[in-house]
């Protein structure tokens, strides 16, 4: 968390953008700052390489050895699965702390990177469960300092008044999509056909290939994604914290293994202590926001208007980020892969969401840009989508009551559906988390906002458990309906929270 010392003002306006291409300055890719086709190929290959790995994760963890894989029991992998994202995204609110106080947005960028990329090498060598341990941690690290400094800066392009920013970040968005399409086909095809480890260093080569295109069009972006927003003041570097933080550390590191030669650490108690971290861990940062003395009374309004953002989006990627999970294990176990006439790879129904992303993205992109200022504002877009997101779980409880395996249509339709919310929910939250984050707190509000798919995964990871073949109807109903009810329930309040968006910004 973010230390409350000396105020120290961001490094460049925050209601100017600071790209090369000025906030309205030359229309250089589609209408935007030339910076946003950067940070467009950037993600692009960043999610090549993240949702190629996560295609073919459970499937290598729960195979059996014979056949490449580590035999680890299929409820434990879906659990190990959710806490994993869950601690991919906490690490974001830390990476965000990094970048205001110490590294400055590229750097962080291109170090979070290069941890990435190292992650998916470890994947890609045949070393069994402690090479796997390794590269969770390694990427854990690495996206925790990349996924919130690429979105500040996209933000940093725009003026926070500049209407283009909701349609770049969903052509950004589009950018998440491209990387997510393919890689699914090509490292799940490659992992589950031939080498699991082969289909790993696959996404290490995308990884390597979304740092060659950040290195070499950085000169595209704002100049404030040189310098931390709030740097630390030289008196806040002493000497006794500086030996303090190492000891804490030293500690905590003596524990674990401790823990870990005792048997206490097992796989389960690691799964629950996360769980718990990454809820708590966004309530504790609500609150030194609301209390910190950085923070002025109309940024807390906008922080307040936050909130019910943010717990929509908990209830969204709930349901989204169990399509590796839940949806991954009723594709391989529940889901007739053949009765489209050829086999279809389980690992493929993972392109599905992405593809409709593509499709429809810029669709949304030009529609809001069309309507301007009589669009949804942003809690009725976050409301619908969490509607869609329920609907997509409801779609499955007829085929999941039907004795024999489903027709692959209905989980295609089902990554088709909450797609759909996605795109009205997702760029949209990027947009508004740049647009009311406290100037002193602006790339840690972005790791707040991926905070949120931390807590759903962290409470997946205790749901997940839950999920087996003879009640996954009674599972998709009961999750898909509650969260349909508080979609509608935000709707309801659309017109409080929006008085309270007016009334940080305005």
């Amino acid at each position: 968390m973010a230390g409350d010392g000396d105020r120290t003002l961001p490094a460049g306006p925050p209601e100017q953008g600071g790209g090369t291409d000025g906030p309205a300055g030359e229309r250089g890719f589609f209408g935007h700052p030339r910076g946003l086709a950067t940070l467009f190929a950037t993600e692009a290959w960043e999610r090549f390489s993240y949702y190629g790995m996560k295609a073919i994760l459970l499937y290598y963890m729960y195979d059996r050895a014979t056949e490449g894989g580590l035999g680890i029991a299929p409820s434990t992998a879906a659990s190990l699965i959710a806490v994993y994202g869950a601690s991919i995204y906490l690490a974001a609110i830390a990476g965000g702390w990094l970048s205001d106080r110490l590294l400055g947005a590229r750097r962080a960028t291109l170090y979070g990177g290069a941890l990435i990329m190292l992650g998916h090498i470890c994947l890609a060598l045949p070393a069994g469960r402690g090479a796997l341990y390794a590269s969770m941690a390694l990427i854990v690290l690495g996206t925790g300092l990349l996924k919130p400094n690429v979105s500040t800066s996209v933000g940093n392009l725009y003026a926070k008044d500049d209407p283009r920013r909701d349609a770049g970040f969903s052509l950004y968005y589009m950018g998440i999509s491209v990387g997510a399409v393919l890689a699914p086909l090509l490292v799940g095809t490659l992992g589950q056909r031939y080498d699991y480890h082969l289909g790993f260093g696959l996404a290490a080569v995308g990884m390597a290939a979304g740092l060659v295109v950040y290195v070499r069009g950085g000169h595209r972006l704002s100049p404030v994604d040189l310098r931390p927003s709030n740097p630390l003041h030289p008196s806040a570097i002493r000497p006794a914290r500086v030996l303090t933080a190492a000891a804490v550390l030293t500690a905590l590191t003596a524990l674990l293994a401790a823990a870990a030669l005792t048997g206490t650490l097992t796989a389960g108690a690691v799964v629950d202590g996360i769980s718990v971290l990454a809820v708590a861990l966004p309530v504790g940062y609500f609150t030194v926001m609301l209390r910190s003395r950085r923070t002025t009374h109309r940024e807390r309004a906008g922080v307040r208007a936050y909130i019910p953002l943010f717990v929509a989006a908990v209830f969204f990627w709930f349901i989204q980020e169990q399509g590796a999970s839940v949806l991954a294990l009723y594709a391989d176990r529940s889901t007739d892969l053949g009765a489209l006439g050829f086999t279809v790879p389980s690992s493929w129904f993972q392109s599905t969401g992405s593809l409709v992303l593509i499709c429809l993205t810029p669709c949304f992109a030009v529609l809001w840009v069309r309507l301007g200022s009589r669009q949804p504002p942003a809690p009725a877009k976050f409301g619908l989508g969490l509607v869609f997101a329920g609907l997509s779980y409801v779609l499955l409880v007829y085929p999941a009551l039907q004795s024999t395996r489903s027709n692959p249509l209905w989980l295609f339709a089902s990554f088709a559906v909450v797609t759909v919310g996605e795109i009205l929910l997702s760029p949209v939250g990027l947009s508004v988390t740049t647009q009311l984050a406290p100037p002193a707190f602006v790339t840690q509000t972005m790791g707040l906002w991926l905070a949120s798919n931390a807590a759903a995964q962290g409470i997946s990871a205790q749901v997940v458990q839950l999920y087996d073949r003879d009640h996954a109807a009674t599972y998709f109903g009961v999750i898909g309906g509650a969260s349909a009810v508080v979609g509608l329930v935000l709707l309801a309040a659309v017109p409080a929270v929006q008085r309270r968006i007016r009334t940080s910004t305005g």
